[in-house]
């Protein structure tokens, strides 16, 4: 039995699927209220509800299991209460960690995020040894993600099974909330990109990052962390891509970023006060200050990282986000 955390979500969803097509018996943990819906296309896929912060909800979804995937994470740029984030991704890794420990569990892939790594200067590739400390983390989900990573390295030290995954920015289908990446995608299909930032990102088909999940569990080493990513993409870069997709124009001008950066100070100062997530979230317009360019040659080399073609993944974003708004 494998058990996912966070099997509702876009990255879980596909590492749950994979699993489940692999002929794997697969428990999802899933939290109170959230929608299983998602999971009742993934045939014979156990469901219990349980929450990171409930140990005893984690003593019985680990009962038994023999591999762990901790996807699951609260992945916002806002939250009106932050203490909720660290509360969930820090306090909430560490509990599933010694229960899967105390439980005897094989082997656990744990899920981070290159947000948690190092980034190089202007244009360089970072990759898994790039020096970092917790003050280079913009924002509390960076913040949050960094530490629950360096819990979970302490752990492994002290004898955890756990191997550390780091996705880059996987696009494609079944982004249902959608992830900030995603949401972005669906800015453009509906002309909401007026203008860019001089920004990039690492793209990913995000069913490659699932496939590097399992072969994490396969053949990563224990307490190393491996870069789920592949194609190195410029902002602007990343809209050409999607105009020659949809057939919409690109933007054409570039926005300075201390525009940006006013109009997230209003957007975020406005959230405060309506309850409602801004529109542009500060942390958002922080974290684009740096290209996040990352290199993914470890994570091909020792585990066997698919490299899938990342405009075909975004092509499968757009169309599926096409059938969703038609339905």
């Amino acid at each position: 039995m494998d058990l996912v955390t966070g099997g509702t979500g876009f990255v879980g969803w596909h590492v749950t699927r994979k699993l489940a097509e692999q002929g794997e018996r697969v428990r999802a943990l899933v939290r109170p209220g959230t929608p299983i819906e998602p999971l009742a296309e993934i045939s014979g896929v156990e469901v219990l509800r349980g929450d990171l912060c409930d140990r005893e909800s984690l003593i019985k979804s680990v009962d038994g299991c023999r591999r762990v995937f901790h996807v699951g994470a609260l992945y916002t740029f806002w939250l009106r209460d932050p203490r909720v984030m660290y509360q969930t991704n820090v306090d909430g890794t560490v509990n599933l960690m010694q229960a899967a420990k105390t439980a005897g569990v094989e082997r656990i892939v744990y899920t981070s995020t290159v947000g948690a790594l190092g980034i190089r200067p202007e244009g360089e590739t970072a990759d898994e040894e790039t020096p970092v400390s917790l003050s280079d983390m913009v924002g509390h989900y960076k913040r949050s993600k960094f530490l629950a990573e360096e819990q979970v390295r302490k752990l492994a030290a002290d004898g955890l099974p756990v191997v550390i995954v780091n996705p880059s920015a996987p696009v494609g289908s079944a982004d249902r909330k959608p992830t900030p990446t995603g949401q972005m995608i669906v800015d453009f299909m509906e002309g909401r990109m007026k203008a860019f930032l001089d920004t990039g990102l690492n793209l990913v088909d995000v069913e490659d990052v699932a496939a590097g999940h399992l072969l994490a569990a396969e053949k990563g080493r224990l307490g190393e962390r491996y870069i789920l990513g592949n194609k190195n993409l410029t902002l602007q870069e990343i809209f050409h891509i999607l105009a020659e997709i949809t057939g919409r124009p690109a933007p054409r001008h570039q926005i300075p970023y201390a525009i940006a950066w006013t109009a997230g100070v209003t957007s975020t100062a406005l959230a405060r006060l309506t309850g409602r997530p801004p529109s542009i979230p500060l942390e958002s317009v922080r974290m684009a200050r740096k290209k996040m360019f990352f290199n993914p040659t470890k994570a091909v080399s020792e585990l066997g990282l698919p490299q899938g073609s990342v405009e075909a993944a975004l092509e499968k974003a757009v169309r599926w986000f096409e059938a969703e708004s038609n339905h």
